[in-house]
């Protein structure tokens, strides 16, 4: 049985601890929170047997085999260096750092220490994104010419304290739902020969939305992230022999559309709970057999991924206060 450790106990480590508790082989033991009340109650209502009222109090414990780091943004690097230099092994949440330097940073701790590490990026593990990923790459729908995916709420009525409009809590839609389309091109496209990016701002100083437009030598991805308005979240990949379409919300998605010969087929590809369970899965094969890292999602790709951001935010000048 592995145990699992959470730090942080806001609303994605609910939906974590909900979808742990439907996967088999694991369970919750420990929480950990700034506030010792906040972590106890938070350990009683998932019948987690220990609570600590601080991080280093449960890295330092030997209550747990794996952590999940589920704090905002700019706690993941100093969290996740913290809790492997302690000899414990990490999924974190994504981004997995804040910029490029702090994710080098969190990997080379992770080597030196020994011990497994995971950007949980759930969308990689979610199995109808696994599917469509296979069929691309089989060629399924020809050669990929043109990939367009977005991700977008609205929040601009939203506490400006908060982390998503709070530019000290690297707040603004790119780092927080800008991934899902990056992660998307990078996953079926690879890396990009150039990029286009445009962003506006909200008046904390936060980026509000970001256009980019991804070029390839035989394709583009054009992808967005916003927090204006709402969008319907349908991702397509089209080619020389067809299209597949991700179907709404398409980073948590059930289904895919594929359009062929003027033909268009849907098909239905479970998942279990929110769909957390299947990074989860992921991290205890990892674990059962001794591996430090992912072949679906690995230190690589992790390095890729940030890198990709901080081309969009050299584009568009997104900076946060604390890295001047």
């Amino acid at each position: 049985m592995i145990r699992w450790g959470i730090v942080g106990a806001g609303k994605i480590a609910h939906t974590f601890s909900k979808d742990l508790a439907l996967v088999k082989g694991g369970q919750l033991t420990a929480v950990a929170s700034r506030s010792l009340k906040k972590a106890q109650e938070f350990a009683s209502e998932y019948g987690a047997p220990h609570s600590f009222g601080s991080y280093k109090e449960l890295f330092e414990s030997e209550t747990v085999d794996v952590i999940y780091i589920a704090t905002p943004h700019t706690g993941h690097a100093e969290l996740a260096m913290s809790a492997m230099k302690a000899g414990k092994n990490v999924l974190c949440e994504k981004p997995l750092g804040v910029n490029k330097k702090e994710v080098e940073d969190i990997l080379k701790v992770a080597q030196e220490n020994g011990v497994f590490l995971m950007e949980a990026l759930w969308s990689r593990f979610n199995p109808t994104i696994k599917k469509v990923k296979e069929l691309v790459d089989a060629g399924e729908i020809g050669q990929v010419g043109y990939l367009y995916s977005d991700f977008a709420f609205y929040a601009l009525d939203r506490d400006e304290g908060g982390r998503i409009l709070n530019p000290d809590l690297a707040g603004g839609s790119l780092l927080d739902i800008g991934i899902y389309p990056i992660f998307l091109a990078y996953l079926m496209l690879g890396m990009p020969t150039d990029i286009i990016a445009k962003a506006n701002f909200h008046h904390t100083g936060v980026e509000k939305q970001c256009s980019m437009v991804f070029d390839y030598p035989d394709a583009h991805a054009l992808l967005y992230s916003g927090l204006t308005s709402n969008s319907e979240m349908k991702s397509e990949i089209s080619g020389s022999k067809g299209s597949i379409y991700i179907n709404p919300r398409w980073h948590e998605a059930t289904s895919y559309t594929i359009v062929k010969d003027g033909e268009a087929v849907t098909v239905e590809v479970p998942k279990i709970g929110k769909g957390y369970t299947h990074e989860i899965e992921e991290v205890h094969q990892c674990l059962g057999v001794n591996k430090l890292q992912s072949n679906l999602w690995s230190h690589k790709n992790s390095l890729d991924l940030i890198s990709l951001m901080d081309k969009v935010r050299q584009k568009t000048n997104i900076r946060f206060p604390f890295e001047e």
